[in-house]
């Protein structure tokens, strides 16, 4: 009978880590997309079109995106 506490992670600690680290960064990505609408509706706020919704907050997620795969595709260290 096979003993419960001898069950293997599929990624190491390591992995994990790195893991968490992209999703954090994604969600930076979108908290910094976030905002920019305007109190009445019938003005139309200029300022959605800005920087750092257009250029930096896709260019964060993508980044993420990119250390997600990473920690997915890295391989485990050897342990000795």
């Amino acid at each position: 009978m096979e003993n419960k506490t001898d069950k293997q992670f599929l990624f190491s600690k390591e992995n994990y880590i790195i893991l968490l680290v992209g999703v954090v960064v994604i969600g930076l990505g979108f908290l910094l997309m976030a905002g920019g609408n305007s109190d009445d509706p019938n003005i139309f706020n200029y300022e959605v079109f800005s920087f750092r919704r257009i250029r930096l907050a896709p260019t964060v997620i993508f980044i993420g995106f990119g250390i997600c795969i990473y920690s997915i595709f890295k391989s485990p260290k050897k342990q000795s």
